[in-house]
């Protein structure tokens, strides 16, 4: 995570290549966050802000869901930050 800039950055490990930033809350946390299979965008990765509340969500799969891909599809509000 890009903290500083409250931004994600996508890499494609294969080609070693950055693939996307995206736009997020306030300081998105570094760690590992939750990957899920939303009803509505497909895979997911969700991440927690450490500088507010926000979780979000981020669409992961360019190939079935192209439109949601490595773009914040959701933001949800969590309990801290």
């Amino acid at each position: 995570a890009a903290n500083n800039s409250n931004k994600v950055a996508v890499i494609d490990s294969k080609e070693r290549k950055l693939t996307a930033l995206v736009d997020v809350g306030k300081t998105p946390h570094p760690g590992r966050g939750a990957n899920f299979i939303h009803p509505v965008f497909g895979p997911v990765w969700a991440t927690s802000h450490l500088g507010d509340d926000g979780i979000s969500l981020i669409g992961t799969d360019p190939t079935k869901h192209p439109q949601y891909a490595w773009k914040q599809v959701a933001s949800l509000k969590g309990q801290g930050g």
